[in-house]
Protein backbone atom coordinates (compact mmCIF):
# COMPACT_ATOMS: atom_id res chain seq x y z
CA UNK A 1 0.00 0.00 0.00
CA UNK A 2 1.37 3.47 -1.03
CA UNK A 3 1.18 6.35 1.05
CA UNK A 4 2.37 7.45 4.96
CA UNK A 5 3.33 3.92 6.40
CA UNK A 6 0.40 2.88 9.06
CA UNK A 7 1.87 1.11 12.23
CA UNK A 8 -1.67 1.50 13.85
CA UNK A 9 -5.70 0.94 12.79
CA UNK A 10 -8.38 1.24 14.64
CA UNK A 11 -11.44 -0.75 13.57
CA UNK A 12 -14.77 -0.68 13.58
CA UNK A 13 -15.53 -4.08 15.29
CA UNK A 14 -19.09 -6.13 15.19
CA UNK A 15 -17.97 -9.93 15.05
CA UNK A 16 -20.17 -10.25 11.75
CA UNK A 17 -18.71 -11.17 8.32
CA UNK A 18 -17.00 -8.54 6.75
CA UNK A 19 -14.96 -7.09 10.31
CA UNK A 20 -14.03 -10.90 10.61
CA UNK A 21 -12.09 -11.14 7.82
CA UNK A 22 -10.73 -7.42 8.06
CA UNK A 23 -8.48 -7.98 10.60
CA UNK A 24 -6.77 -10.51 8.29
CA UNK A 25 -6.69 -8.67 5.37
CA UNK A 26 -5.24 -5.90 7.46
CA UNK A 27 -2.24 -7.22 8.75
CA UNK A 28 -1.49 -9.11 4.97
CA UNK A 29 -1.86 -5.72 3.43
CA UNK A 30 -0.20 -2.56 6.08
CA UNK A 31 2.53 -4.74 6.86
CA UNK A 32 1.58 -6.41 9.79
CA UNK A 33 0.49 -3.58 11.08
CA UNK A 34 -1.40 -3.53 15.00
CA UNK A 35 -5.21 -3.56 14.89
CA UNK A 36 -7.03 -2.85 17.76
CA UNK A 37 -11.17 -3.80 17.70
CA UNK A 38 -13.10 -1.52 18.89
CA UNK A 39 -16.97 -2.67 19.94
CA UNK A 40 -19.87 -0.75 20.93
CA UNK A 41 -23.38 -2.20 22.03
CA UNK A 42 -26.08 -0.19 20.79
CA UNK A 43 -28.72 -2.99 21.89
CA UNK A 44 -27.83 -5.97 19.44
CA UNK A 45 -28.03 -9.21 20.98
CA UNK A 46 -24.55 -10.88 20.64
CA UNK A 47 -22.21 -13.07 22.92
CA UNK A 48 -20.33 -10.34 24.34
CA UNK A 49 -18.53 -12.28 26.58
CA UNK A 50 -16.79 -14.29 23.15
CA UNK A 51 -16.56 -11.30 21.27
CA UNK A 52 -13.05 -9.99 22.65
CA UNK A 53 -11.50 -13.47 22.07
CA UNK A 54 -12.93 -13.70 19.04
CA UNK A 55 -11.36 -10.73 17.91
CA UNK A 56 -7.50 -11.36 19.80
CA UNK A 57 -8.05 -14.63 18.07
CA UNK A 58 -8.76 -13.29 14.34
CA UNK A 59 -5.52 -11.03 14.81
CA UNK A 60 -6.38 -7.72 17.06
CA UNK A 61 -3.69 -6.80 19.45
CA UNK A 62 -6.38 -4.98 21.55
CA UNK A 63 -10.45 -5.22 21.75
CA UNK A 64 -12.45 -2.14 22.97
CA UNK A 65 -15.97 -2.92 23.83
CA UNK A 66 -18.41 0.07 25.04
CA UNK A 67 -21.97 0.10 26.24
CA UNK A 68 -23.68 3.00 24.50
CA UNK A 69 -26.93 1.67 24.80
CA UNK A 70 -28.13 4.73 26.91
CA UNK A 71 -26.45 7.75 25.29
CA UNK A 72 -27.60 6.57 22.10
CA UNK A 73 -31.24 6.42 23.47
CA UNK A 74 -31.57 9.58 24.94
CA UNK A 75 -28.61 11.33 22.95
CA UNK A 76 -29.38 10.59 19.33
CA UNK A 77 -32.70 8.40 18.67
CA UNK A 78 -35.16 11.09 21.22
CA UNK A 79 -34.04 14.07 19.67
CA UNK A 80 -34.55 12.09 16.19
CA UNK A 81 -38.08 11.19 17.43
CA UNK A 82 -38.41 14.70 18.53
CA UNK A 83 -37.53 16.41 14.95
CA UNK A 84 -40.44 13.63 13.71
CA UNK A 85 -37.91 12.42 10.90
CA UNK A 86 -38.88 9.70 8.95
CA UNK A 87 -36.73 9.10 5.65
CA UNK A 88 -38.80 8.85 2.14
CA UNK A 89 -41.90 8.94 4.43
CA UNK A 90 -41.22 5.38 5.49
CA UNK A 91 -38.13 4.82 6.83
CA UNK A 92 -37.51 5.33 10.66
CA UNK A 93 -33.87 5.47 10.32
CA UNK A 94 -32.84 2.76 12.51
CA UNK A 95 -29.19 2.03 11.07
CA UNK A 96 -28.71 5.57 10.00
CA UNK A 97 -29.22 6.99 14.04
CA UNK A 98 -26.97 4.42 15.61
CA UNK A 99 -23.62 5.28 13.11
CA UNK A 100 -22.53 8.73 14.39
CA UNK A 101 -22.07 7.57 18.15
CA UNK A 102 -20.02 4.41 17.24
CA UNK A 103 -17.77 6.07 14.90
CA UNK A 104 -17.50 8.79 17.55
CA UNK A 105 -16.79 6.01 20.06
CA UNK A 106 -14.22 4.38 17.71
CA UNK A 107 -12.67 8.18 17.15
CA UNK A 108 -12.63 8.86 20.42
CA UNK A 109 -10.16 4.98 21.22
CA UNK A 110 -8.08 5.86 18.13
CA UNK A 111 -6.80 9.06 19.22
CA UNK A 112 -6.25 8.35 22.64
CA UNK A 113 -4.44 4.94 21.90
CA UNK A 114 -2.46 7.27 18.75
CA UNK A 115 -3.83 5.55 15.73
CA UNK A 116 -2.98 6.48 12.49
CA UNK A 117 -6.10 5.61 10.57
CA UNK A 118 -9.43 4.40 11.07
CA UNK A 119 -11.40 1.69 9.53
CA UNK A 120 -14.56 0.23 8.46
CA UNK A 121 -15.99 -2.76 7.19
CA UNK A 122 -19.08 -1.06 5.07
CA UNK A 123 -19.45 -1.40 1.28
CA UNK A 124 -18.65 0.90 -1.30
CA UNK A 125 -22.26 0.30 -2.43
CA UNK A 126 -23.89 1.46 0.49
CA UNK A 127 -24.58 4.17 3.16
CA UNK A 128 -22.70 3.48 6.04
CA UNK A 129 -19.52 4.17 4.55
CA UNK A 130 -20.62 7.86 4.22
CA UNK A 131 -21.92 7.58 7.96
CA UNK A 132 -19.04 6.72 9.13
CA UNK A 133 -16.24 8.68 7.19
CA UNK A 134 -18.48 12.30 7.79
CA UNK A 135 -18.55 11.43 11.45
CA UNK A 136 -14.61 10.90 11.40
CA UNK A 137 -13.97 14.04 8.74
CA UNK A 138 -16.01 16.32 11.87
CA UNK A 139 -13.87 14.57 14.89
CA UNK A 140 -10.24 13.54 13.60
CA UNK A 141 -9.81 14.67 9.73
CA UNK A 142 -6.41 14.18 10.24
CA UNK A 143 -6.27 10.17 10.11
CA UNK A 144 -6.10 8.14 7.23
CA UNK A 145 -9.44 6.01 6.46
CA UNK A 146 -9.09 2.44 5.34
CA UNK A 147 -12.55 1.13 3.49
CA UNK A 148 -11.35 -2.29 2.42
CA UNK A 149 -14.23 -3.46 0.23
CA UNK A 150 -13.87 -0.34 -2.02
CA UNK A 151 -10.17 -1.18 -2.64
CA UNK A 152 -9.16 -5.44 -1.90
CA UNK A 153 -10.01 -8.63 -4.49
CA UNK A 154 -13.46 -9.76 -2.74
CA UNK A 155 -16.88 -8.55 -4.57
CA UNK A 156 -19.54 -10.32 -2.72
CA UNK A 157 -20.44 -12.06 0.47
CA UNK A 158 -20.00 -15.43 -1.13
CA UNK A 159 -16.10 -14.10 -1.60
CA UNK A 160 -15.95 -12.91 2.05
CA UNK A 161 -17.12 -16.02 3.15
CA UNK A 162 -14.83 -18.12 1.40
CA UNK A 163 -11.76 -15.91 2.27
CA UNK A 164 -12.43 -16.77 6.17
CA UNK A 165 -12.57 -20.30 5.15
CA UNK A 166 -9.27 -20.61 3.16
CA UNK A 167 -7.90 -18.27 6.81
CA UNK A 168 -9.29 -20.44 9.25
CA UNK A 169 -11.32 -17.50 10.89
CA UNK A 170 -14.45 -18.75 12.71
CA UNK A 171 -17.97 -17.14 11.35
CA UNK A 172 -20.05 -18.51 14.13
CA UNK A 173 -23.63 -19.33 12.23
CA UNK A 174 -22.79 -16.95 9.42
CA UNK A 175 -23.08 -19.33 6.10
CA UNK A 176 -24.02 -19.32 2.42
CA UNK A 177 -27.24 -20.34 3.45
CA UNK A 178 -27.47 -17.97 5.94
CA UNK A 179 -26.71 -14.63 3.66
CA UNK A 180 -29.04 -11.91 5.24
CA UNK A 181 -27.66 -9.25 5.89
CA UNK A 182 -28.51 -7.69 9.17
CA UNK A 183 -28.38 -4.44 11.03
CA UNK A 184 -29.46 -4.73 15.00
CA UNK A 185 -30.06 -2.34 18.24
CA UNK A 186 -32.51 -1.08 20.41
CA UNK A 187 -34.56 1.26 18.11
CA UNK A 188 -34.57 -1.56 15.10
CA UNK A 189 -33.77 -4.45 12.97
CA UNK A 190 -33.06 -4.64 9.27
CA UNK A 191 -33.04 -7.47 6.69
CA UNK A 192 -31.12 -7.10 3.10
CA UNK A 193 -29.70 -9.33 0.79
CA UNK A 194 -30.77 -12.98 -0.25
CA UNK A 195 -34.12 -13.69 -1.62
CA UNK A 196 -34.90 -9.93 -0.74
CA UNK A 197 -32.99 -8.38 -3.67
CA UNK A 198 -36.12 -9.34 -5.96
CA UNK A 199 -38.59 -7.09 -4.97
CA UNK A 200 -41.05 -9.00 -6.07
CA UNK A 201 -40.74 -11.94 -3.71
CA UNK A 202 -42.23 -11.58 0.14
CA UNK A 203 -40.30 -11.85 2.93
CA UNK A 204 -40.34 -15.06 4.33
CA UNK A 205 -42.24 -14.93 8.26
CA UNK A 206 -38.74 -16.91 9.60
CA UNK A 207 -36.54 -13.91 8.55
CA UNK A 208 -38.50 -12.00 10.90
CA UNK A 209 -36.65 -11.78 14.70
CA UNK A 210 -38.16 -9.19 17.04
CA UNK A 211 -41.94 -8.89 15.77
CA UNK A 212 -44.79 -11.47 16.24
CA UNK A 213 -46.39 -11.98 12.53
CA UNK A 214 -49.57 -9.65 13.20
CA UNK A 215 -51.93 -12.94 12.05
CA UNK A 216 -50.42 -14.79 15.26
CA UNK A 217 -51.14 -12.28 17.63
CA UNK A 218 -53.39 -11.95 20.56
CA UNK A 219 -56.94 -11.50 19.76
CA UNK A 220 -57.31 -8.84 22.15
CA UNK A 221 -56.73 -5.30 22.12
CA UNK A 222 -54.00 -3.68 24.62
CA UNK A 223 -53.89 -0.24 25.13
CA UNK A 224 -51.26 1.78 26.79
CA UNK A 225 -50.42 5.21 27.94
CA UNK A 226 -47.22 7.12 26.93
CA UNK A 227 -45.96 10.42 28.44
CA UNK A 228 -44.22 13.16 26.98
CA UNK A 229 -42.47 15.83 28.28
CA UNK A 230 -41.29 18.50 25.89
CA UNK A 231 -41.45 16.18 22.82
CA UNK A 232 -39.70 13.26 24.64
CA UNK A 233 -41.22 9.75 26.06
CA UNK A 234 -40.43 9.69 29.82
CA UNK A 235 -42.89 7.08 31.26
CA UNK A 236 -45.56 4.13 30.00
CA UNK A 237 -48.67 3.43 31.70
CA UNK A 238 -47.66 5.98 34.25
CA UNK A 239 -44.46 4.47 35.80
CA UNK A 240 -41.56 6.88 35.06
CA UNK A 241 -38.82 5.42 33.57
CA UNK A 242 -35.31 5.95 31.83
CA UNK A 243 -34.81 6.40 27.93
CA UNK A 244 -33.51 3.16 27.48
CA UNK A 245 -35.40 0.86 29.69
CA UNK A 246 -38.86 2.74 28.50
CA UNK A 247 -37.77 2.67 24.83
CA UNK A 248 -37.56 -1.98 25.72
CA UNK A 249 -40.67 -1.67 27.44
CA UNK A 250 -42.77 -0.17 24.25
CA UNK A 251 -40.33 -2.89 22.26
CA UNK A 252 -41.19 -5.66 24.01
CA UNK A 253 -45.26 -4.56 23.69
CA UNK A 254 -45.52 -3.58 20.26
CA UNK A 255 -43.49 -6.69 18.66
CA UNK A 256 -45.95 -8.79 21.06
CA UNK A 257 -48.79 -7.69 18.24
CA UNK A 258 -46.83 -7.47 15.20
CA UNK A 259 -46.08 -3.63 15.06
CA UNK A 260 -43.66 -2.07 13.38
CA UNK A 261 -42.96 -3.61 10.08
CA UNK A 262 -42.42 -2.17 7.11
CA UNK A 263 -41.05 -3.26 3.57
CA UNK A 264 -39.51 -0.53 1.68
CA UNK A 265 -37.39 0.26 -1.34
CA UNK A 266 -35.38 3.16 -0.40
CA UNK A 267 -33.34 5.73 -2.21
CA UNK A 268 -29.21 5.15 -0.68
CA UNK A 269 -26.71 8.11 -0.75
CA UNK A 270 -24.63 6.76 -3.84
CA UNK A 271 -28.28 6.70 -5.76
CA UNK A 272 -29.26 3.58 -6.20
CA UNK A 273 -32.44 2.06 -5.46
CA UNK A 274 -32.35 -1.18 -2.38
CA UNK A 275 -34.77 -3.02 -0.93
CA UNK A 276 -34.61 -3.03 2.60
CA UNK A 277 -37.52 -5.10 5.54
CA UNK A 278 -37.11 -3.18 8.76
CA UNK A 279 -38.74 -4.14 12.32
CA UNK A 280 -39.12 -0.93 14.44
CA UNK A 281 -41.83 -2.02 17.29
CA UNK A 282 -41.36 0.41 19.55
CA UNK A 283 -40.69 3.26 17.69
CA UNK A 284 -43.36 3.05 15.35
CA UNK A 285 -45.23 3.47 18.69
CA UNK A 286 -43.36 6.63 19.90
CA UNK A 287 -43.65 8.09 15.91
CA UNK A 288 -47.70 8.24 16.38
CA UNK A 289 -47.97 8.91 19.28
CA UNK A 290 -45.77 12.16 19.58
CA UNK A 291 -47.23 13.39 16.11
CA UNK A 292 -50.78 13.36 17.16
CA UNK A 293 -49.51 14.91 21.16
CA UNK A 294 -47.63 17.94 18.63
CA UNK A 295 -50.94 18.62 16.38
CA UNK A 296 -52.41 18.70 19.97
CA UNK A 297 -50.42 21.06 21.76
CA UNK A 298 -48.41 23.25 18.71
CA UNK A 299 -50.15 26.16 16.60
CA UNK A 300 -50.34 25.64 12.87
CA UNK A 301 -47.78 27.65 11.64
CA UNK A 302 -45.00 26.32 14.02
CA UNK A 303 -46.47 22.54 13.14
CA UNK A 304 -46.46 22.95 9.44
CA UNK A 305 -43.46 24.34 9.55
CA UNK A 306 -41.65 22.10 11.57
CA UNK A 307 -43.07 19.35 9.28
CA UNK A 308 -41.22 20.48 6.41
CA UNK A 309 -37.95 20.65 8.06
CA UNK A 310 -38.65 17.44 9.61
CA UNK A 311 -37.71 15.83 5.99
CA UNK A 312 -34.53 17.73 6.38
CA UNK A 313 -33.33 16.32 9.39
CA UNK A 314 -34.14 12.62 8.12
CA UNK A 315 -32.69 13.61 5.11
CA UNK A 316 -29.18 14.92 7.19
CA UNK A 317 -29.30 11.53 9.65
CA UNK A 318 -29.62 9.24 6.66
CA UNK A 319 -26.56 11.51 5.11
CA UNK A 320 -24.66 10.87 7.82
CA UNK A 321 -24.31 14.30 8.52
CA UNK A 322 -25.56 14.42 12.75
CA UNK A 323 -21.97 16.58 13.52
CA UNK A 324 -23.23 19.44 11.44
CA UNK A 325 -24.08 22.85 12.08
CA UNK A 326 -27.16 22.50 9.47
CA UNK A 327 -28.33 19.29 12.02
CA UNK A 328 -27.44 21.53 15.15
CA UNK A 329 -29.40 24.42 14.09
CA UNK A 330 -32.04 21.81 13.53
CA UNK A 331 -32.00 20.73 16.59
CA UNK A 332 -32.89 24.06 18.39
CA UNK A 333 -35.60 24.87 16.71
CA UNK A 334 -37.26 21.48 17.27
CA UNK A 335 -36.43 21.65 21.51
CA UNK A 336 -38.04 25.27 20.79
CA UNK A 337 -41.29 24.11 18.60
CA UNK A 338 -41.76 21.01 20.65
CA UNK A 339 -41.17 23.27 24.11
CA UNK A 340 -44.71 22.41 25.33
CA UNK A 341 -45.93 19.22 23.51
CA UNK A 342 -45.89 18.24 27.18
CA UNK A 343 -48.65 15.50 27.83
CA UNK A 344 -50.11 11.81 27.64
CA UNK A 345 -51.39 9.72 24.47
CA UNK A 346 -53.56 6.69 24.77
CA UNK A 347 -52.44 3.94 22.10
CA UNK A 348 -54.15 0.64 21.08
CA UNK A 349 -52.32 -1.79 20.19
CA UNK A 350 -54.00 -4.71 17.90
CA UNK A 351 -52.92 -7.45 15.20
CA UNK A 352 -50.20 -5.49 13.39
CA UNK A 353 -51.87 -1.98 14.08
CA UNK A 354 -51.52 0.61 16.63
CA UNK A 355 -53.78 3.83 16.41
CA UNK A 356 -54.50 6.75 19.51
CA UNK A 357 -57.39 6.31 21.75
CA UNK A 358 -57.18 9.68 22.97
CA UNK A 359 -55.01 12.45 24.45
CA UNK A 360 -54.66 15.00 26.91
CA UNK A 361 -52.29 17.89 27.79
CA UNK A 362 -51.90 20.82 30.21
CA UNK A 363 -50.98 22.98 27.19
CA UNK A 364 -53.52 21.53 24.80
CA UNK A 365 -54.87 24.30 22.37
CA UNK A 366 -58.31 22.64 21.68
CA UNK A 367 -60.45 24.62 23.72
CA UNK A 368 -63.95 22.63 23.74
CA UNK A 369 -66.04 25.88 23.78
CA UNK A 370 -64.61 26.98 20.84
CA UNK A 371 -64.84 24.06 18.97
CA UNK A 372 -68.28 23.01 20.28
CA UNK A 373 -70.95 22.38 17.62
CA UNK A 374 -72.86 23.32 20.35
CA UNK A 375 -73.07 26.91 22.34
CA UNK A 376 -70.12 28.77 22.79
CA UNK A 377 -68.64 32.04 22.99
CA UNK A 378 -67.65 31.87 19.34
CA UNK A 379 -69.39 34.31 17.08
CA UNK A 380 -69.91 32.97 13.72
CA UNK A 381 -70.82 36.70 12.21
CA UNK A 382 -66.95 37.12 12.43
CA UNK A 383 -66.41 34.53 9.96
CA UNK A 384 -67.81 36.69 7.12
CA UNK A 385 -65.44 39.58 7.45
CA UNK A 386 -62.44 36.97 7.58
CA UNK A 387 -63.55 35.16 4.24
CA UNK A 388 -63.81 38.88 2.80
CA UNK A 389 -60.36 39.44 3.53
CA UNK A 390 -58.97 36.03 3.62
CA UNK A 391 -60.43 35.24 -0.04
CA UNK A 392 -59.60 38.91 -1.65
CA UNK A 393 -56.76 37.16 -3.65
CA UNK A 394 -58.78 34.71 -5.09
CA UNK A 395 -61.18 36.85 -5.79
CA UNK A 396 -59.54 39.92 -7.63
CA UNK A 397 -57.50 37.01 -9.53
CA UNK A 398 -60.62 35.36 -10.77
CA UNK A 399 -62.20 38.85 -11.85
CA UNK A 400 -59.08 40.05 -13.99
CA UNK A 401 -58.71 36.63 -15.70
CA UNK A 402 -62.24 36.19 -16.59
CA UNK A 403 -62.34 40.24 -17.76
CA UNK A 404 -58.83 39.47 -19.99
CA UNK A 405 -60.56 36.81 -21.59
CA UNK A 406 -63.95 38.57 -22.56
CA UNK A 407 -61.89 41.68 -23.72
CA UNK A 408 -60.08 39.24 -26.00
CA UNK A 409 -57.06 41.18 -25.74
CA UNK A 410 -58.55 45.27 -25.94
CA UNK A 411 -57.28 47.02 -23.01
CA UNK A 412 -58.00 45.93 -19.80
CA UNK A 413 -60.23 48.21 -17.42
CA UNK A 414 -60.30 47.07 -14.09
CA UNK A 415 -61.11 50.60 -12.24
CA UNK A 416 -63.21 49.44 -9.26
CA UNK A 417 -62.46 46.58 -9.27
CA UNK A 418 -61.72 45.87 -5.62
CA UNK A 419 -65.67 48.13 -4.87
CA UNK A 420 -67.07 45.93 -7.48
CA UNK A 421 -65.74 42.72 -5.84
CA UNK A 422 -66.64 44.33 -2.13
CA UNK A 423 -70.23 44.35 -3.48
CA UNK A 424 -70.09 40.94 -4.30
Amino acid sequence: MSGQPIKKIALAYSGGLDTSIIIQWLKENYDNAEVIAICTNVGQDENWDGMEQKALNAGASKYFLADLREELTKDYIYPMVRAGAIYEGQYLLGTSIARPIQAKYQVDIALQEGCDALCHGCTGKGNDQVRFELTYKALAPHLKVIAPWRIWDIHSREDAIEYAENHGIDLGDISKKNIYSRDWNIWHMSHEGGDLEDPWNRPQESMFKLTKAPKDAPEQEEEITIDFEKGIPVAVNGKKMGPYDLLQELNAKASAHGIGRVDIVETRLVGMKSRGVYETPGGTLLHQALRDLEMFTINNDALHLKHKLALDYADLVYAGKWYTTSRYALEEFMKKTTEFTTGSVRMVMYKGNAFVAGRKSPYALYLEDLASFGESSYDHHDAEGFINLYGLSTGVTAMVQKQLQDDSGQALKIKGTAASFHDK
